[in-house]
């Protein structure tokens, strides 16, 4: 019954978890995509927090497969990602992980999730947002099933400045820091992976079984009892 209870409240922080991010993250988009349009933007907090308002047509950081079929082959590929992520949640609980690396896992999981919602269905939802605010048109939107776009918003450009002269490669070239305009999935599936890269030692332990037994009420251990015997 213990047992039962504990794989309960795992499988309700996991799942308060993937809620609250799916939550935040789609208000936040559908906002952005039906008062902005492409390219707009406004400062939050001086020149260094400016919600931006752009759409990623691939992978993160503005990496993208070409045409149709890469589109496609990526928007399967982000499904498929996230089924492995969620079974692999689901056997954690079943298995009673700590309930850090539940919510850790979780928040991978629901930024992947995120993602996919606008990939599979905003094309078919929205107009463009090209020179205009999106409308809300369902089945006569911008693009067919499992073609969308990615929403992104939040942009941090921190550093702005220019490479000196001698440097290699990029030298007298503007830099800015932080570059990537990014949104709430994958603030979530980052947050997740370098929780679970910083505590990873900790989960190790959690789940590393003690060589010797632990003695039981009379204070004899089983290895006593054996060395006792022989």
């Amino acid at each position: 019954m213990e047992e039962k209870d504990n794989q309960k409240r795992l499988l309700r922080i996991a799942l308060i978890t993937v809620f609250s991010v799916l939550l935040l993250d789609q208000c936040l988009k559908v906002w952005i995509k039906t008062h902005m349009y492409l390219g707009e933007e406004f400062n939050v907090a001086g020149n260094w927090f400016i919600i931006h308002f752009t759409e990623n047509n691939g992978m993160a950081f503005g990496l993208e497969l070409s045409g149709e079929f890469g589109k496609l082959f990526l928007s399967v590929f982000r499904i498929l990602a996230a089924a492995a992520i969620g079974y692999y949640a689901y056997m954690l609980i079943k298995k009673k992980a700590g309930a850090r690396l539940i919510v850790f896992i979780s928040l991978i999981f629901a930024g992947a999730v995120g993602n996919i919602i606008d990939s599979v269905f905003y094309g078919m939802l929205f107009t463009d947002s090209n020179f205009r605010v999106a409308e809300f048109v369902p089945g006569d939107g911008y693009a067919t099933f499992l073609h969308g776009k990615v929403v992104d918003m939040f942009y941090f450009p921190v550093l702005h400045g220019h490479f000196p002269s001698w440097f290699p490669f990029w030298a007298s070239e503007e830099f800015i820091f932080f570059r990537p305009v990014f949104n709430i999935a994958d603030s979530a599936i980052t947050i997740g992976v370098i929780c679970i890269i910083l505590f990873q030692s900790h989960f190790l332990q959690e789940h590393q079984e003690p060589s010797v037994k632990p003695a039981d009420d009379s204070g004899i251990s089983e290895s006593n009892v054996n060395n006792a015997n022989a």
